[in-house]
């Protein structure tokens, strides 16, 4: 069990350094446990399996992450150009959810890319 942990523990660390995020420290700080299990189970399982690329993975996480509003989408704003999405494409995301998540979310989406664009650092 421990060296499965440990193996997935390393696949999630390989897929955040492929996403630009280092170790995701600001989760680490927060709280370990949680880290674990994001890491693990989030980014150690499901974001390292086969089928979509991490370009694609990201691009369906934004998607939700914008339609239900979560502040946590400034982190993946941040880290996107490390999977080749640039400003533009950022906007054009923003903009294809508001018809399905509805216009507020929309605002919300882009005042938060705005800020983090302008360099403000993103919040848990």
């Amino acid at each position: 069990m421990a060296q499965e942990q440990d193996s997935r523990e390393a696949a999630g660390l390989a897929i955040l350094a492929k996403l630009g995020w280092g170790e995701n420290e600001g989760v680490r700080e927060l709280d370990e446990d949680l880290w674990r299990i994001i890491t693990e189970t989030n980014f150690g399982t499901i974001w390292s399996r086969p089928g979509l690329s991490l370009r694609e993975r990201e691009l369906i996480c934004l998607s939700v992450l914008i339609a239900i509003g979560a502040q946590g989408v400034a982190l993946h704003f941040k880290h996107a150009h490390a999977l080749g999405f640039t400003p533009e494409e950022l906007k054009e995301i923003i903009l294809q959810v508001i018809p399905y998540a509805g216009l507020p979310k929309g605002l919300q989406a882009m005042a938060i890319l705005k800020r983090t664009q302008a360099g403000e650092e993103p919040k848990l």
